[in-house]
């Protein structure tokens, strides 16, 4: 199924959960927790802060080589906006930052897939924010020790401060 028909299917619009599609077009559903949301909503609050103005998005479908899977978090720079505008459906390409945020429906093999698969999209860095709200980056060479995007962004997410 084209991720076309994905957002434009009346029956899907009020779903409890993020969908994707596979290499061969097919749904793969991922429920959220209402903690995935808060860590979601807390970092793209950081970003409307601290990073050059709000440029990022929350649930940003992208398509990959393996199908289109939905980033928690993306943050992009004024270029990819100029060059993809804001209205697209799907993002041909990996956004320069992509966060995603570990869930019970996610394994640690599918969060390794989803690296690897914005990193061959195009991504310069992936974020991983585990159960507990700690933060670990990437770059393409591997794991480094904070952000080189953004070196202020803190290692420790926490959604219980009100």
């Amino acid at each position: 199924m084209e991720w076309r028909e994905v957002v434009e299917n009346p029956s899907l619009k009020d779903l409890p959960f993020k969908i994707e599609t596979n290499e061969w077009g097919k749904f793969m559903m991922t429920p959220a927790s209402y903690a995935q949301g808060k860590y979601q909503s807390r970092i793209n609050g950081w970003f409307e802060r601290n990073g050059e103005g709000h440029r990022a998005s929350v649930e940003c479908p992208i398509q990959t080589s393996r199908g289109t899977r939905v980033a928690d978090v993306a943050w992009a720079g004024t270029a990819f906006h100029k060059k993809h505008g804001v209205r697209e459906l799907v993002l041909p390409e990996s956004p320069e930052l992509i966060v995603e945020i570990e869930s019970p429906a996610n394994s640690f093999a599918e969060s390794e897939e989803k690296k690897l698969l914005y990193f061959e999209a195009g991504a310069a860095e992936f974020w991983l924010c585990n159960k507990d709200g700690d933060m670990r980056f990437f770059n393409r060479q591997g794991e480094i020790v904070k952000s080189e995007m953004f070196p202020d962004f803190p290692t420790h997410i926490d959604i219980d401060l009100l």
